[in-house]
């Protein structure tokens, strides 16, 4: 069972010392501080850059991944394509049950209740993947999402017990893409297709050049996160997730 534990702010003020800081350096002093620690990565471009920082830097950050199962096979490639070009291995971490029991015994459950599909197949196995850790590493920005907006460089993450260390919480778009460009960081070809946020493919569409870059998450619902960063009440969500 998982347990929370308070946190104490003071566990995680220090580290705004290093809001102007090089990711590479908030990340070495989080695995300093926080032996215990890994990053999940949603093969963002964001999360490839930070693929690219810890092996480049060589840090102790184990790395993993929510397979949903139901991913695009361009994201299953530029995972493979990641593994290769860093030498290194990028954990699956999975669900409680199948693919193919999604297709029949759940009866095609993103279809019908996308909140609940993101608990059981998001949601769900990040809390297992958390447990034991001290810290976890995201990949969010501020100028994201309004919920993200306030996110601090490290701070308390009561829905996981543990503390969120987010190296990227200052960059902007173009600092992403400046940093995959000048280091050769492979990144998702579906970015190139209008697909500026990749998520699962039952629930991702291209977007329109005038359209928010999360418009094709979920499209024709309210629904814009999958509820990784944000509270939850009772196994469904409290409001806007990540």
């Amino acid at each position: 069972m998982f347990v929370r534990y308070e946190i104490c702010p003071a566990m995680t003020s220090d580290l705004s010392a290093l809001e102007g800081a090089p990711p590479e350096e908030i990340l070495a002093e989080a695995a300093r501080r926080w032996p215990r620690l890994a990053f999940a990565t949603g093969f963002g471009p964001e999360g490839c850059v930070l693929v690219d920082v810890i092996a480049r830097h060589r840090l102790p950050i184990d790395i993993f991944t929510l397979d949903t199962g139901v991913l695009f096979p361009e994201t299953y490639e530029l995972w493979r394509a990641l593994e290769r070009r860093y030498g290194l291995g990028i954990r699956a971490v999975r669900p409680a049950f199948s693919l193919e029991e999604a297709r029949t015994v759940y009866a095609q459950l993103w279809e019908r209740e996308p909140d609940r599909c993101c608990q059981a197949r998001k949601v769900l196995p990040l809390r297992g993947a958390l447990a034991g850790l001290d810290a976890w590493v995201t990949a969010i920005r501020r100028d994201q999402t309004p919920e993200r907006a306030s996110a601090a460089v490290a701070e308390p993450d009561p829905k996981f017990g543990l503390v969120k260390v987010n190296p990227l919480v200052r960059w902007t778009s173009a600092d992403v893409w400046a940093h995959v460009a000048r280091h050769g960081v492979p990144v998702n070809p579906l970015h190139a297709q209008g697909y500026p946020s990749i998520g699962c493919a039952p629930c991702t569409t291209p977007v329109a050049p005038d359209e928010d870059p999360r418009a094709g998450r979920w499209r024709g619902r309210e629904k814009t996160e999958c509820g990784l960063h944000g509270r939850f009440t009772g196994g469904r969500p409290a409001g806007p997730n990540a």
